[in-house]
């Protein structure tokens, strides 16, 4: 008799929250609690599946054991019609900076819902190096771009900054409301306490201060030295940056200013490989491997 066995992988990664990129670089941010909260920054590594409850995002969270938060909009719609969750079904709310609370549902409305909690919130500080992607895909069609801030919110990446070049010139501001979007949806189905930052499009110049800040800065490049050797004499750091260029490449002037800064050319393989399959490439390979160093 044939089984069938289904694995399933959850990622359960934190990233920081929306930050000044020089701020960041230098220090480690710890999310703000409220109050109430109880701090989980000095233990292990937190399961954030938890018990499986269903978990909605709201901007606001009660405060302590017993209080109520509304929740309205498209969570309210996910929550009673999508889940049909009910009275006295049980939930976790958090809010995208690291604090996690479990409650019920103790009244729905037309437009809304009450949740009280039952527990104290807890906050999760971000968990090992925080990675800042930025990468020239305003080009992208096609839901491409989607695709590469659903996967780099999956992985765990700390921000995501569409980048302005010679061959990539623009990305419309509506396009980054809707990676927003696609952002959110995929902290909450990764079971991400941190929600991972869609900046607005840099120019290129703007991202040099942030590279001389920032060691170790990756810069894909194809022929470049591979990244797994790079990597063998590299350290664990807080922050990193990773450096995608567009479709057609950086030009060379870009390049040089990049290295004169200080990022660092990586080589992918021999194969030339889109902007979002370059950027995943890079990111997951420095996830896993900060992950390892990581005590």
């Amino acid at each position: 008799m044939n089984h069938a066995f289904q694995i399933q992988v959850r990622v359960m990664r934190t990233a920081s929250v929306r930050f000044s990129f020089p701020v960041l670089l230098h220090r480690r941010i710890v999310p703000r609690g409220v109050v109430g909260a109880r701090s989980l920054s000095s233990q292990p590594k937190v399961n954030q599946s938890r018990g499986g409850l269903p978990r909605f995002h709201s901007p606001s969270l009660p405060s302590s054991e017993g209080d109520v938060v509304r929740i309205q909009g498209d969570e309210f719609w996910h929550m009673t019609r999508v889940l049909r969750l009910s009275i006295n079904d049980r939930v976790e709310l958090f809010d995208g900076s690291g604090c996690l609370v479990e409650g019920t549902i103790q009244r729905i409305e037309k437009n809304g819902s009450d949740i009280m909690a039952v527990k104290d919130p807890i906050i999760v500080a971000p968990y090992g190096m925080q990675w800042h992607v930025f990468a020239a895909f305003g080009t992208l069609k096609g839901g491409r771009a989607d695709w590469l801030i659903e996967k780099c919110t999956e992985l765990g990446a700390s921000s995501v900054t569409p980048l302005l070049t010679e061959r990539c010139r623009a990305i419309s501001e509506n396009k980054v409301d809707r990676l927003q979007r696609v952002m959110l949806a995929a902290v909450k189905q990764c079971q991400r306490l941190h929600q991972m930052a869609v900046n607005s499009p840099m120019d290129i110049t703007d991202l040099l201060p942030i590279v001389s800040q920032s060691k170790p800065s990756f810069i894909a490049v194809a022929e470049a030295t591979p990244l797994f050797n790079i990597l063998s004499n590299s350290t664990v750091k807080e922050s990193g940056v990773l450096i995608v260029g567009p479709e057609g490449d950086f030009t060379e002037e870009e390049l040089k200013m990049m290295k004169a800064a200080g990022a660092t050319a990586v080589g992918l393989g021999a194969c030339r490989l889109r902007v979002e399959t370059a950027t995943i490439a890079l990111l997951s390979t420095l996830m896993l491997w900060s992950d390892a160093k990581t005590p």
